[in-house]
């Protein structure tokens, strides 16, 4: 049964995979590496059937490097996705896939403006908030939406009337609004381009308390969002300071490691993340909110006047929660298997 699963994930990982970022990698590789295409892609398909990762997995994590034991540490896809079926079933996790169920089930900490396109054609009270929030943006998504895709900020002046904004937002697939977030001051210092987030990473353990199993500030480079995907950059921070303790890590494999913001020259390394206490504290309140879904990644924004929380991810990107910290983590999550 586990070839079958295992050759479905590589059919599926082919049918996905961004053949020119492969190609990309594929070449870095044998540069740095010596080898040939065709040693690598043979190592490929041996380590995505052997410690259950992705094509790119093998890259990113840089598995081209390291020994069976270390490539055995390492969480890929294929584990994350079955890891994700038993923290957050099916059944439970359409308020983490669905951002306006998300704000419904967390309204209680959600405190910025939102609103459904089906406000916006109503005229409500709700969308009046948004089109008329103190920052004059507003920020237009996909509900389904995933890794910073299908999202644009625009300027509320521009759409004085709402049937001309319901009108846009039908023509490009948009179902939802929100009012733009400014972040805290001391944030925007290192990249004021888009909203840096802090991404929590909490687990529900056996006693029904909630366990922290990482912390990430994702930084915007050049860039409206702050995914590593969308060629951003992300930092560790020590969990029980709120201090960033590492480098600034890129998923491009081509990319080295920056001290420093690569576009605002900003040092990273020792910022102090603004209110690192109620981070924690209202991360700690969301999670139980609804144990049910016991693993998530909590996207938080932190503003001037407190912590806000952005959306909560049931699939909650194995790359953030590993690269930054230069080392495989699948001993964490076994034993809430």
């Amino acid at each position: 049964m586990q070839a079958i699963n295992r050759t479905k994930y590589f059919l599926y990982y082919l049918k996905e995979l961004e053949y020119d970022k492969f190609s990309k990698f594929l070449n870095y590789t044998c540069k740095v590496t010596g080898k040939s295409k065709s040693k690598i892609i043979a190592d490929v398909i041996y380590s995505t059937y052997k410690f259950n990762i992705g094509i790119m997995d093998y890259f990113i994590f840089r598995f081209f490097e390291k020994n069976d034991e270390e490539r055995s540490k390492w969480v890929g896809t294929g584990y994350k996705y079955e890891f994700d079926l038993k923290t957050n079933p099916k059944s439970t996790r359409s308020i983490l896939e669905n951002k306006l169920e998300f704000y419904e089930a967390y309204k209680d900490f959600i405190f910025h403006p939102f609103c459904k396109l089906q406000d916006i054609i109503n005229k409500t009270s709700e969308a009046k908030a948004v089109l008329e929030n103190k920052t004059g943006k507003m920020v237009l998504k996909d509900s389904l939406g995933q890794c910073g895709f299908d999202v644009e900020i625009v300027k509320t002046e521009k759409y004085k009337d709402l049937d001309e904004l319901a009108t846009y937002m039908k023509s490009k697939g948009y179902d939802m609004a929100e009012a733009f977030i400014q972040q805290h001051d001391d944030i925007n210092k290192i990249s004021s381009t888009g909203l840096n987030t802090v991404r929590m990473f909490t687990i529900i353990n056996n006693e029904g308390g909630v366990d922290f199993i990482g912390a990430r500030l994702r930084i915007s480079v050049n860039s409206h969002v702050d995914n590593l995907a969308s060629g951003n950059i992300a930092c560790p921070i020590d969990i029980k300071t709120g201090k960033i303790n590492g480098p600034g890590i890129y998923s491009d494999i081509t990319k080295k490691d920056v001290t420093h913001h690569p576009i605002t020259n900003f040092p990273l390394l020792d910022f102090q993340i603004p209110m690192w206490d109620k981070v924690v504290e209202l991360t700690e309140k969301i999670a139980l909110a609804h144990p049910e879904n016991r693993g998530v990644g909590w996207d938080v924004a932190i503003t001037n006047d407190g912590v806000d929380f952005i959306e909560g991810n049931h699939n909650w990107c194995k790359t953030l929660w590993q690269l930054p910290v230069k080392k495989g983590m699948k001993d964490i999550l076994e034993k809430y298997k």
